[in-house]
């Protein structure tokens, strides 16, 4: 029986890891693709123990001569390209006024989380296309609520997933009659490595209302959301935007 494969950039952790796992759970072989030489000694482990297959490349997606090598490594470990989850991406590298907002912080953003994701989605696009059987195929990109939501003191990172939102809507209307689903997640305050540092900030926020449901995102429920989507039960939703926020991002009186 064949299984589906998966590719999830950034996967070593937080959001990432938490997709690679929903993925392995619901039968999916799985290569992580990550800024380390070498997969942490447990990741592996993690993955092979839901019965699925591992692989791993060590690569920075902003390096577009790194993707057809990505592409390569997954089609010949598993014959195969069914999911690619775009969950790899940087922060603000400086928080502050955007007046001062210093050119080579605004393209570290945008080569990563969006010309490098960009460029690996049309790379995988192509290889999908080639893919045989009657698999879901989908690719889903991991964007922010600040592809909608200002925050003038980080306005890199929201111009870079604005960005990368429109280029979901264009990646959807050029493969929607290939029937390759195409969504964009849009997680809102999600606890993981990456918001470590700003927990206090955020616990009293979400204790005063920010977030309608109360709690903090975690990994998981973006993780079950992509396996539902590759899984293909919403095939028919492509180029729909999924908010995974708590309700954070509804306009309120």
């Amino acid at each position: 029986m064949t299984r589906p494969a998966a590719i999830v950039t950034g996967g070593a952790r937080g959001i990432g890891l938490a997709c690679a796992q929903a993925l392995a759970d619901t039968g999916f072989d799985i290569l992580v693709a990550d800024l380390s030489e070498k997969p942490a000694d447990d990741l592996a482990a993690d993955i092979t123990a839901r019965g699925v297959k591992f692989a791993y490349v060590s690569c920075d997606i902003a390096d577009l001569t790194g993707h057809a090598a990505l592409v390569e490594t997954a089609l010949h470990a598993f014959g195969r390209i069914d999911c690619l989850v775009n969950n790899a991406g940087v922060g603000a590298a400086v928080r502050g006024d955007l007046l001062d907002l210093k050119p080579e912080h605004f393209d570290r953003a945008l080569n990563i989380n969006l010309r490098g994701t960009v460029f690996l989605s049309q790379a995988v696009a192509k290889a999908m296309l080639t893919t045989p059987g009657d698999l879901a195929k989908s690719i889903i990109t991991i964007t922010s609520v600040s592809a909608e939501m200002a925050s003038p003191e980080r306005a890199d990172y929201c111009v870079s997933k604005a960005g990368l939102s429109m280029w979901v809507k264009n990646l959807a209307l050029r493969l929607a009659a290939e029937n390759i689903g195409v969504f964009e997640l849009r997680p809102g305050i999600i606890r993981t490595d990456m918001t470590a540092g700003v927990t206090a900030k955020y616990d009293a926020l979400i204790d005063g209302g920010l977030v309608p449901a109360k709690r903090w995102g975690e990994a998981s429920d973006i993780g079950a959301v992509v396996a539902t989507l590759a899984a293909g039960k919403l095939g028919f939703s492509t180029g729909s935007i999924i908010n995974v926020d708590g309700a954070l991002s509804v306009p309120r009186l």
